[in-house]
């Protein structure tokens, strides 16, 4: 999806190199021209249209088309955890390489937004780093059971909204309503 501040900023960027090869040719075609403007003046004018019009316009479009570039990023990196989230609800008990070839990225890119779901505190569920498996879990669920939905292990509580089961390593992630 194209941000509409990218499409306007390939708008001005156009519009600029279009006046700037308007005034230039005007400049040429003045130059040899028979009329009696000088040859200073012509290059003053350019140089003003080129000063005070072109370049704003060319740096406005420039910073117009960074902004959607970033805009753009940001808004694909949503929808993967997006769909990270989604697959992680809908199956209960999904693998970090099913989801890397569900979002098509390396699996470390994977943990990278799986880590940002947590800080986020948008996933509340388990998540076996060695196996590489997460569960998704109710947060109720998981203080009532006190079990690992790995290995069903008793779990021990690690630091705040973090409980990590002693023999398989799973780490728990639960967050505040």
């Amino acid at each position: 999806m194209k941000s509409t501040g990218r499409i306007a900023g390939i708008i001005l960027v156009t519009l600029a190199i279009l006046i700037c090869l308007g005034s230039g040719a005007w400049f040429v075609t003045a130059l040899f021209s028979e009329a009696a403007a000088t040859v200073g003046g012509q290059v003053l004018g350019f140089v003003l249209v080129f000063i005070f019009i072109v370049l704003p316009l060319a740096a406005v479009g420039a910073y117009l088309i960074w902004h959607g570039r970033q805009e753009e990023a940001q808004m694909s990196r949503a929808q993967q955890e997006r769909t990270i989230l989604n697959m992680v609800l809908t199956q209960g008990k999904v693998t970090l390489n099913d989801i890397s070839l569900e979002l098509n990225l390396p699996r470390d890119q994977v943990e990278d937004l799986v880590r940002d779901l947590v800080g986020k505190n948008l996933f509340s569920g388990a998540i076996n780093w060695k196996d590489g498996i997460l569960y998704s879990e109710e947060a109720s669920q998981l203080k009532a059971d006190q079990k690992c939905p790995n290995c069903g292990a008793k779990l021990e509580l690690a630091g705040k909204g973090l409980i990590v089961c002693p023999y398989c390593g799973t780490e728990i992630f639960i967050h505040k309503d």
